[in-house]
């Protein structure tokens, strides 16, 4: 799957961009992602559905069409370890961890193809709303 140019986000109308379900397949963590999506699109609370799940919020805004969850009976974060645990008792605590990390990685790649979107290269960046193109 690839990413369409048009999903990044548009930060200074303080709107979440075009939503696309195309997954750029050299982000870091996309294949976790991409799983998790198909896991949630089945209705199936995969390990990777549950991380796609924790993520969504930032991943929509980001532009990317997530799925809606079936119904948590505890926050997302909590289903995950929890999951993570029944798999793998006795290292959870660090499995989580670095699947968190993953997803961070992820959301901030995806983010970035955003920006570069809006950008031209060697463009100063402004974090200022109010200077925003």
């Amino acid at each position: 799957m690839t990413l369409s140019a048009k999903a990044g986000p548009n930060r200074s109308a303080g709107h979440s961009a075009p939503e696309t379900t195309e997954i750029p397949p050299g982000l870091p963590g996309a294949e976790l992602v991409t799983s998790g999506i198909e896991a949630l699109k089945r209705g199936d609370l995969t390990v990777e559905a549950l991380l796609v799940c924790v993520g969504a919020t930032r991943m929509r805004l980001a532009g990317l069409e997530i799925p809606p969850s079936p119904p948590l009976a505890q926050p997302p974060e909590i289903e995950l370890y929890l999951a993570i645990g029944a798999e793998h008792p006795d290292d959870t605590h660090s499995r989580y961890n670095a699947l968190i990390r993953r997803l961070v990685s992820f959301e901030r790649a995806l983010e970035r193809l955003g920006l570069e979107d809006r950008y031209p290269p060697n463009c100063p960046r402004s974090h200022s709303t109010t200077n925003a193109p």
